[in-house]
């Protein structure tokens, strides 16, 4: 869940009021939210980088509050306190509108084939007469940033420029040149630069260098000029310094581009809704309009409006039966179906408040049988004298090919992207390297040491819908002076027992030799049960132990346990 930052007492002159820490932990609770942390800019440099950083830094009480993450309306001072004063019945629900330019001619943005290879979809609005306070600004700023984090994805789906519209002049052409083509002079620079020198200057920048990698292997880059030549900004990376916006800005130009359409209107309707309350007219935004069946309550239809409006969901009742007219403003991207409104309803009615009685339909739920048999299995294993092991679903490539003496190339590995760590590139593929990893972490216990782990692995599968499947796995290691095949062969039969499964050729299951570069030679076998293949049991080879830095021999058992349900 996102964590929104805001101030005490900024926060409490908004609302009218001030409340205790508990009484405002409490509204939170009510209106579907939770008040994290009590804690100022002071702390929380303190706690992160020491009390030499924190001196000088500001002492004001911040309130830190975790929103829904579908809830982007409520990522800023703005939309929180409206959300809450409209839920306490102390505020309307906003009306927003468009409204005409006072020109009478609508502001333009073109759009050429040229973006379609690179951020192909944009979209922009503008606040009229709006004016900013320090705060204000501040909270405007953080939004951008909220979002860009949030439902931008970094910027990857959609980024967001400000600029202000008295010092530029439309029609806007969006379109996308040769990084060499683009010159301007980049927010606070002072110099113009190239496109190319701009990737090259921003590679060390904390800040952006994050974003460089979107567009820098593109030959085309994204950018949008005014009808004089102006660049606007380079999205999604930098704005242009001619058209930033300050505290005595009073028309702001609002552009998101996007390789997403629908999330760049959401981003849009949520930077103009939040911050048109400041213009001269306020709220002049676009509405969008939906009918919904009622909600399933024994209220009635002008109570469920009542509450409905509560959550800035402005309805009514129609006069047709129960029908109910629910408004959808552009700030409840959230709103996608019609449970939605009703799980409106039942916030603002209070989950407290509903009566308790017995359902309808009576039924009894059951446990997953691939879970049930799981930890039936778990306990009968541990009995047997075996510890259980929980590792990591993912894993470096060399643990699961190199390691193994396998080549990453032959495994049906899922890779991930872009990993943040050399430790977490895949998900594994077997069990196996997680119990060595553990045992080779634990060398300094008695021996013998004796592990098994039930988990899931992640292997490709093209007849699936994602191209991957889970496939339940059960794995055995023993680690001692001798290697201990017998052990791990016992534990085979007693799982196979608790399983009834008997030992028998056919309708039984029975062990067959087989060469696998993770094994000793002669020392390793496959498991078939009902003439199919499950798994394989044998003793390491030498190798593959000392790439897990282990000094003594080990056996190993892997099955699948899938095919015993």
């Amino acid at each position: 869940m996102p964590t929104v930052g805001v101030k005490r007492d900024l926060l409490f002159k908004a609302l009218g009021r001030s409340y205790t820490d508990e009484e405002f932990d409490e509204l939170c609770f009510e209106f579907g939210l939770e008040l994290d942390e009590i804690t100022s800019e002071k702390e929380i440099i303190s706690r992160e980088q020491g009390d030499t950083k924190a001196s000088g830094a500001s002492d004001v009480i911040l309130y830190k509050i975790d929103v829904p993450a579908n809830r982007y309306d409520l990522l800023c001072l703005e939309g929180l306190v409206r959300g809450l004063q409209v839920f306490k019945n102390k505020l309307e629900v906003p009306r927003y509108k468009r409204v005409s330019p006072l020109s009478g001619e609508p502001q333009k943005l073109i759009i050429t084939k040229e973006t379609e290879a690179v951020r192909p979809h944009a979209v922009a609005a503008v606040l009229r007469n709006i004016t900013f306070t320090q705060e204000r600004y501040d909270s405007f700023i953080e939004l951008q940033e909220k979002l860009h984090q949030n439902i931008c994805r970094k910027r990857s789906l959609v980024a967001i420029g400000t600029h202000d519209l008295d010092t530029i002049s439309g029609p806007f052409t969006y379109t996308a040149k040769r990084p060499g083509d683009i010159s301007f002079k980049p927010l606070n620079q002072t110099k113009e630069y190239t496109a190319t020198q701009l990737m090259s200057l921003y590679k060390t920048d904390s800040h952006l260098r994050h974003y460089l990698h979107i567009i820098e292997d593109k030959p085309l880059y994204p950018v949008i000029y005014d009808s004089n030549g102006v660049v606007l900004s380079m999205p999604p990376i930098i704005n242009g310094d001619h058209s930033k916006i300050s505290l005595k800005t009073k028309n702001v130009f609002i552009e998101c581009t996007a390789t997403d359409q629908t999330k760049a209107k959401t981003v849009l309707d949520m930077m103009v809704t939040m911050f048109s309350e400041y213009c001269a007219q306020p709220f002049t935004y676009v509405t969008l309009t939906f009918f919904f069946p009622p909600s399933p309550d024994s209220e009635s239809t002008e109570k469920i409006a009542h509450l409905l409006t509560r959550m800035c969901l402005l309805s009514q009742a129609t006069g047709a039966g129960d029908e109910i007219e629910v408004e959808i403003p552009p700030t409840r991207s959230d709103i996608i179906h019609a449970c939605d409104i009703m799980e409106d309803a039942a916030i603002a009615y209070g989950f407290n408040n509903i009566t308790r009685t017995t359902p309808r339909t009576y039924t009894v739920a059951n446990q997953f049988p691939l879970n049930k048999l799981t930890e039936l299995l778990r306990q009968d294993l541990a009995a047997a004298g075996f510890t259980e092991a929980l590792n990591f679903a993912l894993c470096s490539q060399e643990d699961i090919a190199e390691k193994l003496g396998k080549k990453i190339s032959e495994m049906r590995a899922v890779h991930i992207s872009n990993p943040k760590t050399a430790e977490f590139q895949v998900a594994r593929t077997t069990l196996l390297p997680g119990l060595l990893k553990t045992i080779a972490a634990n060398r300094k216990m008695p021996l013998p040491l004796k592990l098994f782990e039930i988990s899931d692995v992640v292997l490709k599968d093209e007849t699936k819908d994602v191209g991957a499947r889970n496939s339940r796995r059960f794995c055995a290691v023993y680690y001692n002076k001798s290697p201990g095949f017998e052990v791990i062969h016992g534990l085979l039969d007693r799982t196979m027992q608790l399983l009834e499964v008997k030992p028998a050729r056919g309708e039984g299951y029975h062990i067959q030799t087989a060469d696998d570069s993770t094994f000793f030679p002669g020392r390793c076998a496959d498991i078939f049960v009902r003439g199919k293949n499950v798994g394989r049991l044998g003793v390491l080879h030498p190798d593959v132990i000392n790439r897990f830095e282990l000094t003594m021999p080990c056996s190993a058992l892997e099955m699948d346990i899938e095919p015993f349900l």
